[in-house]
């Protein structure tokens, strides 16, 4: 059983529905189960990321960066995994005011010195909230999910 940790930072009710649409995609009918723990970034810590089998993160555009709470996260878990999660399946959201691009860049880069490993291109969603960005969220957890499911990540 696929076991998936959804780690976004939540700060509006649009943000709070990405997160909820991910976290759906990863229970898809046509996966037979998967545990999934969502969790807001202060909340979150080392001993989810041992937990789980694949990781999720979502994060606001905020000055051009990652939203500060999603940075505390991986500042406090990113010792105590380094050696022990290399390798570990990441997807990666960011609803962008304006492009998203520095967020998803400096999120990387982080994610890079932990050696996990994206499954996907991250999904940057920019401008105006759209029911389009729902989709796109479900679908993300869903291909986690199942990717986990089938051992391909």
């Amino acid at each position: 059983m696929p076991k998936v940790l959804v780690v976004s930072n939540c700060p509006s009710d649009n943000t709070t529905k990405l997160q909820n649409a991910v976290v759906k995609g990863c229970a898809h009918e046509d996966i037979a189960q998967c545990k999934v723990r969502a969790r807001i970034p202060w909340d979150a810590n080392a001993d989810d990321v041992l937990w789980c089998d694949g990781i999720i993160l979502g994060t606001t555009e905020n000055f051009g960066y990652m939203s500060g709470a999603i940075k505390d996260f991986l500042e406090r878990v990113y010792y105590p995994c380094l050696e022990l999660t290399e390798g570990k399946p990441v997807a990666l959201f960011v609803k962008g005011g304006l492009d998203g691009q520095g967020a998803k860049t400096s999120v990387e880069r982080i994610l890079v010195g932990l050696k996990w490993k994206f499954i996907q291109p991250p999904l940057v969603m920019k401008g105006e909230f759209q029911p389009a960005f729902l989709r796109q969220c479900e679908t993300l957890g869903t291909t986690m999910a199942a990717g986990l499911e089938a051992g391909i990540y």
